[in-house]
């Protein structure tokens, strides 16, 4: 699937939106800075769910990563991007998110100001075919795969700075 022409907003690092760019530009190591949303959602065991990218992605194929995380849409709230991509990737209708940190993050293919959030919930997420499928996840879990190649960097790295 090539996305590459699909257009993303451009923001200060405030989240004010300045103009918008395609994905394929934003992801070229431009480091124009784009919004995302990451949504990290745990059962009421604890248990963190994460999914697996698929082989598709442009970014970090075939690893596991938060739960829900996407690209904002030019002119759309957080708070929108938030449900419509909670609903795209797995199927999540109604939740209450508690927004943890705003913070950029940068790679050397992109640069992201990226609004996290956590929710806990009763249903099972339900990954749409955007997923290669996911699962619940002990805490123990995800700490013993760290650093393994197993996750995504940016998965690992706010893992670190908002679990552990």
């Amino acid at each position: 699937m090539d996305n590459s022409q699909e257009l993303l907003p451009l923001v200060d690092e405030t989240g004010r939106q300045v103009g918008t760019a395609t994905r394929g530009e934003c992801h070229s190591g431009s480091k124009l800075l784009h919004p995302v949303v990451h949504l990290h959602v745990f059962d009421t065991e604890g248990r963190l769910y994460l999914q697996k990218r698929p082989v598709w992605k442009d970014i970090q194929p075939g690893k596991w990563d938060t739960a829900v995380g996407g690209h904002m849409d030019p002119g759309e709230t957080v708070e929108q991007a938030l449900e419509r991509e909670a609903f795209e990737e797995i199927g999540l209708k109604d939740f209450t998110p508690e927004h943890l940190c705003s913070y950029i993050f940068e790679s050397d293919r992109e640069r992201e100001l990226v609004n996290a959030f956590r929710a806990v919930v009763t249903e099972v997420p339900q990954p749409s075919a955007e997923l290669d499928g996911g699962r619940f996840w002990t805490l123990a879990e995800i700490e013993a795969a760290m650093g393994c190649e197993v996750f995504t960097p940016n998965f690992e790295q706010e893992f670190r700075r908002l679990f552990m």
